[in-house]
């Protein structure tokens, strides 16, 4: 079954140490993607997300420009992120797995995302949603993302690990009809 991510309602963020004292925290603005959700069998789902790198947002302009420079995530060369499921485990009705191939800069690793389904409801002015929340922590120099700045007093200006946190809410798309002919 088709569903769309309502971006209304759905948030990818990050968080990062800054001068090992501090987390610095950010989201992308804009995304879209495929979800193919099965209901009866989580297993059977897939997944395809696209990210707009330009729309990474810290709520700090001189730092966001530098994340979307080549020192981070080069836009220009390199203006999505990418992350495709390839195998989805249920642990329980509730909780599982998504291990998935995610690509930035150009450089693809697979990562696993723990997720948690809300489950699903039929809202008030009649479509389907449903609610997942899901979290992975990367090392940024596996893509590449390798700038930093060591501290006079020891350790870096910007931690090698990165949490990822999505709160993702999907709409099901209305299956078409079909009609007998005549």
């Amino acid at each position: 079954m088709s569903w769309q991510i309502d971006p209304a309602h759905t948030r990818i963020e990050f968080s990062a140490r800054h001068m090992m004292v501090s987390n610095v925290r950010g989201e992308f603005e804009k995304f879209s993607g495929t979800i193919d959700f099965d209901e009866n069998d989580i297993a059977n789902s897939k997944i395809d997300v696209t990210i707009d790198a330009a729309s990474i947002q810290t709520r700090d302009d001189r730092r966001d420009t530098h994340l979307r420079s080549a020192d981070f995530l080069n836009v220009e060369q390199y203006p999505t992120l990418h992350f495709v499921s390839k195998k989805i485990v249920a642990a329980t009705p509730k909780q599982g797995q998504i291990i998935g191939d995610l690509t930035i800069r150009g450089v693809t690793r697979e990562v696993t995302l723990e997720v948690e389904y809300s489950g699903t409801v039929k809202a008030p002015y009649g479509v389907t949603s449903a609610g997942f929340n899901a979290q992975t922590k990367i090392n940024r120099s596996d893509w590449n993302l390798v700038w930093n700045v060591a501290l006079e007093t020891g350790g870096v200006l910007v931690s090698e690990h990165v949490n990822l946190n999505l709160d993702v809410e999907l709409i099901k798309v209305d299956e078409p009809v079909a009609v007998a002919a005549n």
